[in-house]
């Protein structure tokens, strides 16, 4: 078969994806090349592919969205076809077309669906003409903002507001009222304008508590359209995926029927070629009731959970499409058995209200039990460059519940140190009754308390303390020609070698010290003070106390790596721990200055929550304001973070719109108005 398909096909995009695209090129014997941006010179993609090319610097306009170089890269290997992936170019028809025009081919759709179904106005339209059931709503292309005002009234709220041109929830607002659109409409041009170069909007109505229910369609040019059955997506925060499941917990076998006609005569009212996906939205309250929302013209973030229930790999069926063959697989062909479920990992800190992460991966481990797609590996840089998303984790199961179980017990397995991740929130999220049972909606994630790290527990604390006393102590002191990035210590076992300047640097956890034994309390990366376990505080816990409560794993073994600014990770019991040792002094300094900073007025600093840049500057330097209202948007990882006012007062501002900040670095004071 290999003979007909392509000798060399090359990936225009990075991450899992790429990797993920490159493994069926190799089970193939097909030639593989990867492009790469400056930030992704070490990444795992570009070390697996057969050749690799640089395409620009870290940014993505410089780099993965730049036709030219990638065309020029496919050009120089010798590439016969390109794969988009997901993202980036991969509905981008002017790339589409300079494929065509180079001879080379586009692993994707024709012009006319990418054209068509890239665009949420004229695809509804499109589709509406083929009798497939859309939301209402309007085109706001060209209308004034008292225009768009009026036809807002006229369809009536609440409203969801979309960028017509893009994809994966960048921009979407809802409005609940008249006086709330103006913002809106300002946000979701600028996100719009910033992500897909067209702040085209689509203004529909917003059906409260729907599910989100896509529909996976393969097509070839000979004529044959099929459905693969439905994907559950239901699970979002901010119009993101965070949870994929098929098949959808609520979807009958009539109803998928019917769901499956309309995706096919979607696709085949614009001559579609490829994998594809139809989204629907259905009503909570009645699930044979559904409305298409887009078409996505590419392989989908959780197309796995598709792979595992109909045993059919995608990428391999789109390189077929793409060479001109015919599908070998007819409708009746198509089972899914058993369930699997999907949980993307993101770079983020759910505590600090998900604000992406960066960092170092110090240690990456994925769980043996399940299927990890993943854009990282120990050593790996996560940086603000890209989507925070850095891996998947997809189970299957028999049904429902096992598949549930065995996506809960890979989370616990999966090993991430030195990034914050969404990990911890993930298992909470799947255990959640409403989950469990399967009754969800799109606005679950949304209404569930803010989420706070699990407290580690006393087996996490003997495991950091256990580690901490085996560390050698470093007798060279450091001198200024001493990289920060010097190994020190070296982790015993398979999880490799970690960097720690800490340790020559007096901390009190090195070994054989006497603050080991005297720390009472450790600080957690929330911020709260915990005192230890008095096994822990008075001396170097048991070694016969070492073995977990089931016995499966040793905390003497327990994954750890301590960062530059002293902070240790370790991964114990299915949790991650991120923590530092105090003294009783340091303890107390620390419950004092949070007692105060409870009972004294906001300071005037307003602080980067996170490292980007900024998009927007929302009032004029000297300005009265109010408590709540927007100084300026940080734009991070694709997406938009603002920031308020604590309290009234005055703006000084100290950023301009296009200034990359780091965290914590001021942007803007809002000094109190003076009393009296």
């Amino acid at each position: 078969m290999t003979d007909q398909l392509f000798d060399t096909v090359l990936v225009a995009n990075r991450g899992e994806i790429a990797r993920r695209v490159i493994r069926t090129l190799r089970a193939l014997g097909i030639r593989s090349v990867a492009v790469y941006s400056d930030a992704d010179a070490g990444a795992p993609h570009v070390r697996e592919a057969d050749v690799a090319v640089r395409i620009g610097p870290a940014a993505a306009s410089a780099s993965y969205l730049d036709i030219d170089a990638v065309l020029a890269a496919a050009v120089e290997t010798g590439a016969q076809a390109v794969h988009p992936g997901y993202g980036f170019l991969s509905e981008n028809v002017a790339f589409a077309r300079a494929c065509d025009e180079a001879g080379i081919v586009f692993i994707g759709p024709g012009e006319r669906a990418l054209e068509v179904m890239g665009d949420k106005i004229r695809s509804k339209a499109h589709v509406e003409a083929h009798d497939v059931p859309t939301v209402p709503g309007f085109s706001a292309d060209r209308m004034t903002d008292a225009e768009i005002a009026r036809a807002a009234d006229a369809t009536g709220y609440p409203l969801l507001i979309k960028p017509s041109a893009g994809g994966g929830g960048k921009g979407m607002q809802v409005v609940r009222s008249a006086e709330d659109l103006p913002d809106a409409l300002a946000t979701a041009r600028r996100v719009a304008s910033s992500a897909f170069g067209d702040d085209t909007l689509l203004l529909e109505r917003l059906i409260e508590r729907p599910r989100h229910i896509e529909v996976q369609v393969l097509a070839d040019a000979h004529g044959r359209v099929i459905h693969l059955g439905e994907r559950e997506c239901t699970l979002q925060r901010r119009h993101q995926k965070v949870v994929e499941e098929a098949p959808s917990p609520v979807v009958d076998a009539a109803t998928r029927a019917r769901l499956g006609a309309a995706a096919c005569a979607a696709a085949a009212s614009v001559d579609y070629r490829g994998a594809g996906t139809v989204e629907f939205l259905v009503a909570g309250d009645r699930p044979d009731e559904f409305f298409f929302i887009e078409m996505n013209t590419r392989l989908q973030v959780e197309h796995p959970v598709t792979e595992l229930v109909t045993g059919i790999d995608l990428v391999e069926q789109q390189l077929r499409v793409a060479a001109g063959l015919p599908l070998e697989i007819s409708q009746d062909d198509v089972r899914l058995v058993g369930h699997a479920i999907e949980a993307r990992v993101y770079a983020e800190s759910p505590e600090r209200g998900f604000l992406p992460a960066t960092g170092e991966v110090f240690a990456w481990v994925p769980s043996g039990d399940a299927r990890t797609d993943a854009a990282v590996e120990t050593g790996s840089v996560v940086t603000a460059d890209y989507d925070p998303m850095i891996a998947k984790v997809i189970a299957f199961g028999a049904d429902r519940s096992e598949a549930l179980a065995r996506l809960d017990a890979a989370l616990a397995d999966t090993v991430l140190l030195g990034v914050e991740s969404n990990i911890a929130f993930l298992r909470s999220l799947i255990a959640d009754p409403a989950v469990v049972a399967g009754d969800l909606d799109t606005g679950l994630i949304d209404r569930l308390p803010p989420f706070a790290a699990p407290v580690p527990s006393d087996a996490a604390l003997r495991a950091a303390a256990l580690r901490a006393a085996a560390l050698p102590a470093r007798t060279q002191p450091l001198d200024e020609n001493t990289r920060d990035d010097v190994v020190l210590v070296e982790q015993m076992g398979s999880h490799g070698r970690f960097v720690s300047p800490l340790w020559a640097r007096g901390s009190g956890w090195r070994a054989g010290a006497e603050s080991v034994r005297g720390a009472g309390s450790v600080l957690l990366a929330t911020g709260e003070v915990v005192t230890l376990p008095r096994a822990v505080a008075t001396g170097r816990p048991d070694p016969a106390e070492a073995a977990t409560r089931d016995g499966s794993v040793s905390r003497a073994d327990a994954p750890f790596a301590v960062d530059a600014e002293g902070w240790l990770w370790i991964h114990v019991d299915g949790a991650t721990t991120r923590l530092q040792p105090l003294s009783r002094r340091a303890a107390m300094e620390h419950r004092l200055a949070a007692r105060d900073a409870a009972s004294i007025a906001a300071a005037p600093e307003l602080r980067a929550p996170m490292p980007g840049a900024v998009v927007a500057v929302h009032v004029a330097d000297g300005a009265s304001v109010v408590a709540g209202t927007r100084i300026v948007t940080i734009e991070a990882m694709k997406m938009e973070h603002p920031v308020t006012a604590p309290h009234d007062g005055v703006v000084r501002l100290d950023v301009a719109v296009g200034a990359q900040v780091r965290r914590d670095q001021i942007l803007a004071h809002v000094t109190a108005h003076e009393a009296g």
